[in-house]
């Protein structure tokens, strides 16, 4: 339970996250991207809520402070280029960490290599967006650097060790270098501060302000009609 309920809980906040720009998205065409991201990501939490426990409990009948997602992913999706940061630091980790995964036994592995195909357009999707902004017009640049930088902070927390077996250190390697070869190319700055330390915080229930408001918002209809049957 420890192993899986981390990563079930950064797909399903991550997925409400992305839905939350139905009839928001700056274009149509990213309407249905957004919408289809959610819900792969929710797919993949129900997954591994199966392997844990009843998936609705846990999703609809938990406090703050049991959820154990990193606190990238419960940041509020801001403008579009934050959104897309967010997506490029994450699915980077993702893939990076399922690619690890995958080849073990186990359900884990298996759920991993069933959604590797996913979290690979995941980040193809948001790779080709960051070149977009970051090596468009001034504009975008600008909103692109700042979005990438004000990130960069809650990365750090991806790679606390959760999955026994993994090297952490490894893959954090691997997705700096990936991710600043992406930056790089954007023509972006790769941040030079330190992410935050790779322990605690959202991996022990720490979360920030705007997780609070989503998750009372993720729960409303549930915890108002308990025992319902749709």
């Amino acid at each position: 339970m420890s192993e899986v309920l981390p990563l079930a809980d950064d797909a399903l906040v991550l997925s409400h996250r992305l839905a939350e720009w139905a009839g928001h998205a700056p274009v149509l065409e990213e309407e249905v991207a957004l919408a289809n991201l959610a819900l792969d990501l929710l797919g993949q939490a129900r997954a591994l809520y199966g392997l844990v426990g009843d998936e609705d409990e846990l999703a609809f009948l938990r406090e703050e402070r049991a959820f154990r997602n990193a606190q990238l992913t419960e940041q509020p999706n801001g403008d579009f280029a934050h959104t897309i940061a967010r997506q490029l630091y994450f699915s980077t980790y993702q893939e990076l960490l399922y690619a690890r995964l995958a080849p073990g036994a186990g359900d884990l592995a298996a759920i991993a290599a069933k959604a590797l195909s996913e979290v690979a357009y995941h980040r193809d999707h948001a790779v080709t967006w960051t070149l977009r902004l970051g090596d468009g017009t001034d504009a975008s640049h600008a909103r692109m650097q700042r979005a990438t930088d004000a990130l960069w902070r809650y990365t750090g927390e991806l790679f606390h060790p959760v999955v026994s077996g993994v090297d952490y250190v490894a893959l954090h390697a691997a997705w700096t270098a990936r991710v600043s070869a992406v930056l790089t190319e954007a023509t972006l700055t790769v941040p030079s501060s330190a992410p935050r330390r790779a322990g605690g915080l959202g991996r022990d229930g720490v979360h920030t302000e705007p997780f609070g408001r989503m998750l009372a918002e993720m729960q409303h209809l549930h915890r108002s009609h308990p025992g319902a049957s749709w």
